[in-house]
Parts: C-alpha cells; structure tokens; sequence
C-alpha cells in the first residue's frame, strides 16, 4: 500500500534571503534579486549581472571547517539545519528511515577552479580536500553525517531539473515505504568565471546591464538567463510518520512526472512535448484531473524557447484550462539557481498554497503574442489554490514535474 507524503520543514538560503519567511515576504514584496557580479572582476566579460548570495559565510562555518567544503555544499549544510530545525527531527526517531536525496547540476566548480589554479603553479599545492569539496555527492554526505541519517543518501545530477528529480525521488522511496522521511531539494554555487564564461559563450546568458531587464521570463525581449546561486531544502515524510509526532504539515507532494526529449543537448523539444509529457505523468500519479491544477511555477527562464516551448506544452496539455491557470516564474527574481532552482521553487509554491497567493512575474513589460498565457505580470494575486505543478528542465533534454497540493487530512 502506497503512502501520502507531506512536507514537514523548510529551509532556503538565496538571492532574496538566508530564511524562508523573509523569502516570501520579498517575493510579495517584488524584491528584485538580481546585481552586479561582486564574485569576480567582469572586465572581459559580456555577462555582468547575476543574483548572488549576500551572506557571510564566516558566521555559519569557522575558516577551518570553510577550507574543507565548497560554496554548494555550505548553502546545502545552512538550508538543510533550517528546514531539519523546522521540522523538529530528533533522535526519536529511527535515523536508518530518514534519508538526503539532493540535487546539484555542476557541484564544487568553486574548489574546481581555485584548485587548478593552484595545479598550475605546483601539484603539491592542491588540497588534499579538493576531491571531497568537489563531487556533486558531497552535500548529501555532510548533511547525513553531521545528523546521523542512515537512509537512501545521494546526489542527483540532471542540469537545471536536478532539484525535482531529488524530490521526485524522495517522494518515490517514501510512498512505497523505502523511507520514512528524507531531506532533499538541490543546492548550487556557479557564479564563478569559467562557469559564466560557458555558458555566455553559449549565448544562453543575458547581457543586459539594466537590472529590471535582465531576467524577464515570458517577455518579447528577453534574451537569456541570469545566473543565481543558492539552496532550497524541503523535509518530506510520511503522513503516517508525520501524524504519530504530531508535526506541522505544510503541504502534501502528490505527483511527479519524469521525461526526456531525446531532441537536442541545450535546446527543448519543438512545442515542449517532453515537458508536456512530465507533466501529464505527474498530474496522472496525483490521481487528478488537469483542470485541478489552479497554478504552474513555470521554468520560466528568459530564455527565447524555453519559455516560448513551457508555453506551448502547458497549452498543448490543459487544451481550454491554460487560459485559466495562474502561472508565475520565481527566476524573474532570483534568476536561474541551476541545480537547485527547483528546491527553492518548491518552497515558493508551498508558500503560494498556504496563502492563497500568486506571486508576480515581475519586469514583465512586453507582451510576446506567442506566450499569450496568464503570467500573473508585476502584480500578485488573491487565489485558492488546492493543486499547483513545479516545472524544471534542464541540459540534455530532462524534464521533471511536481504537483504540490493543498494538504487536507
């Protein structure tokens, strides 16, 4: 017999904020996320803006601890403690039922270039932490240790849809009782140069200069992501688990949808059937109806099709029903987190159910007569909502779904 599973705790560290409840108050607040690049010197660079991490990580890790670990995995060691201490998890309960499943697309690409940098000049001035730092897997196995999970533990690498794979996952063991509960959501850290010089000499980054028009999922003149960095982290659990230790239930994960377009290595399928495909499974594994679904956190990424092939996949499923959903794309203020765009997306979406409300796209100026949807532009909205889908996909052609829905015992 399958099990409900319930999201139980919350934790983020991102361009808006190092919490949750200052996260939404920004994303109501149309807070834009998004500045100049403070990381590196962008002199010869087309690419000058991203959405950085404003903290100072010297007030959560002492420099030892700081020289061992690279900036994804101090986001995931932060968020996580949040969404752990939100969940209430002690030793209670049985530690070899709780599991980390994270997602990551490019890991320690920090420790990455620091280190090969140091190779240049001598091989034995690279730290012998460099492999350790590095690995995408590593976050997941700092987190298990440091709170003695023993369950299912392991990154998920699949591009910009990594974070919904690693919940889409978790939600998996724990509905055929593998687990009891498992840490999961995605953390990422590419604001470095040879990671902006890619993915610019790619043409897939913005250059504008203006930050209002940088990130503009939706609109005619979009141009290309902005780079963010960050974590998102969600505790999911059984209900039956939740409810013997009388827990707060913030939300319910009922489906998930996973597909490949099998098309292209960076471009999405011609009008999104991949993505129409993931989630079609999703809303079918939540035993719904597509006009259940009320509202989309689309992908959303201000990139020309992405966003014009999201559009047409969402109309190519929901037929009539597109035109009454409310959709809404969180990139537009803390741009594209790659890996961990998801868990921090998730954790909006959650936020939009318990308050009855859509946040905004924002910088949304001109409209695109080929995304003719409902994109909630520069305002948010008052609206019940008791089903909502989480869409992400990434590099490779992967397509990952969610539905997240209004718990109701």
């Amino acid at each position: 017999m399958s099990k409900r599973v319930v999201v139980t705790g919350l934790g983020t560290i991102n361009p808006l904020s190092d919490n949750v409840k200052d996260f939404w108050e920004n994303l109501i607040s149309l807070k834009n996320g998004i500045n100049k690049i403070s990381h590196f010197d962008t002199s010869n660079f087309k690419t000058k803006l991203a959405a950085e991490v404003k903290v100072d990580l010297n007030n959560y890790f002492n420099k030892k601890e700081l020289n061992k670990i690279d900036r994804f995995t101090s986001f995931a060691l932060i968020a996580s403690d949040q969404a752990i201490n939100d969940a209430k998890i002690n030793d209670k309960l049985d530690s070899n039922r709780i599991g980390v499943i994270l997602g990551s697309g490019i890991g320690g690409i920090n420790t990455l270039e620091k280190q090969h940098s140091r190779l240049l000049k001598s091989p034995k001035r690279v730290s012998p932490y460099f492999v350790p730092s590095m690995i995408s897997d590593i976050a997941p196995g700092h987190i298990s240790i440091k709170h003695g999970f023993k369950g299912p533990n392991f990154s998920v690498v699949s591009a910009c849809a990594s974070s919904n794979h690693a919940i889409g996952i978790a939600f998996k063991s724990i509905k055929h009782n593998e687990s009891d509960m498992i840490i999961t959501g995605g953390s990422e850290a590419g604001i470095t140069p040879l990671a902006i010089a890619g993915f610019m000499n790619m043409k897939a980054l913005s250059t504008e200069t203006d930050i209002n028009n940088a990130s503009i999922p939706f609109d005619l003149n979009r141009n290309g992501f902005v780079m963010g960095e960050g974590a998102g982290i969600l505790v999911l659990e059984s209900l039956t688990s939740a409810l013997n230790r009388n827990a707060k239930i913030y939300a319910e994960i009922s489906g998930y949808g996973s597909t490949a377009d099998a098309f292209h290595l960076t471009s999405p399928a011609p009008n999104g059937t991949g993505a129409r495909e993931a989630m079609k499974l999703a809303i079918n594994d939540a035993k719904i109806d597509i006009k259940d679904i009320d509202y989309i956190n689309a992908h959303g990424t201000s990139t020309y099709y992405n966003d014009l092939h999201e559009t047409q996949a969402i109309k190519s499923l929901f037929k009539d029903h597109a035109y009454n959903l409310s959709i809404s794309s969180t990139k537009s203020y803390t741009g594209h987190l790659l890996g961990a765009t998801g868990g921090v997306e998730a954790i909006a979406t959650i936020q939009s159910i318990n308050n009855s409300y859509i946040t905004a796209t924002i910088n949304h100026k001109t409209k695109d007569p080929e995304c003719d949807l409902d994109y909630t532009p520069n305002k948010g909205i008052n609206r019940t909502i008791n089903h909502a889908i989480s869409n992400n996909f990434g590099f490779g052609g992967h397509n990952a779904s969610i539905v997240i829905s209004k718990f109701k015992h």
